[in-house]
């Protein structure tokens, strides 16, 4: 590659009719940043995924394994479904596992998967029968979750009228504590695996506290493959039990994120971690 020739990112969104519009967000967020800031060193080529599962490169259909001779890396925001594709193309990728990919969207395996480190997540029922079910599991105040809306349900009655007609929720018990969500990402500042403080949250941590859920932060992206990046959702209950409420592991790069809302109390810009995330994937570590 000559020394002056811009290094061809492709921003591979869509491709999921259930997470089509978040993907669809999320690679525009990555792609104004490199236009905006990183425009001398990288050329963005937008690929997308459209509802039916064909390709678009810049708009224009094409064929997947055409992609080959026109990026350098790749940078999957799509569905997981997808992942055995881009990693067939022998090109370098910002992509994690189909079975991280699972873990994300699948409470019990992430429940089991993470007690081999000691963590552990609210009980849970999916798509519960009726309410007596879920009562006689775990008592109130609940958690339910239904398509993408979240509500939190207090009396047994009020479970009851939740869940009627509704096949696809989810139930989760309620944790009271404080809650704090954790970025972290491998060779950072100089670190295997760094991350941003916890900044706005719901509840004031000590500093033990703040060093507790940072060192979990880090035994968790190991311990699942989180490859570039891995944002944890923790609860600290009064007691001093922790929580996983949840994990994602695609940077939000909106401007009101919270991921950019902690890295700008660091003196760190978006563009800082999408440069790094990118070199690393072609093995320059930043």
């Amino acid at each position: 590659m000559m020394k002056d020739q811009k290094i061809k990112v492709g921003i591979v969104r869509g491709g999921s009719l259930k997470h089509y519009a978040s993907s669809l967000e999320k690679g525009g967020h990555i792609i104004s940043h490199i236009f905006e800031n990183l425009s001398d060193k990288y050329k963005v080529v937008d690929i997308l995924i459209d509802k039916n599962g064909v390709w678009h490169l810049n708009g224009i259909p094409i064929d997947p394994q055409n992609l080959v001779h026109k990026i350098d890396v790749i940078w999957d925001i799509s569905h997981s479904s997808f992942s055995n594709i881009i990693e067939n193309f022998s090109i370098p990728n910002i992509s994690n596992s189909p079975f991280l990919r699972t873990l994300e969207n699948n409470s019990d395996m992430l429940r089991r998967h993470i007690k081999d480190i000691g963590l552990n997540m609210p009980r849970s029922i999916i798509s519960p029968k009726n309410a007596r079910e879920v009562f006689e599991k775990f008592a109130a105040p609940w958690i339910v979750k239904i398509n993408n809306e979240i509500k939190l349900v207090k009396t047994f009655d009020e479970l009851t009228e939740t869940l009627k007609n509704e096949d696809d929720t989810v139930v989760e018990e309620f944790i009271s504590g404080k809650v704090a969500s954790i970025h972290s990402v491998p060779f950072f500042r100089n670190q295997d695996f760094y991350t941003f403080p916890i900044g706005n949250s719901f509840g004031s941590f000590t500093t033990s506290e703040k060093e507790k859920l940072s060192v979990l932060a880090k035994d968790l992206h190991y311990h699942i493959g989180a490859n570039h990046y891995l944002k944890s959702d923790f609860v600290l209950n009064p007691r001093g039990k922790v929580y996983l409420l949840s994990i994602e592991s695609i940077p939000d790069f909106h401007k009101d994120s919270h991921l950019s809302q902690v890295s700008e109390s660091v003196g760190v810009k978006a563009h800082h971690i999408i440069d790094h995330i990118i070199g690393k994937a072609l093995n320059k570590r930043i």
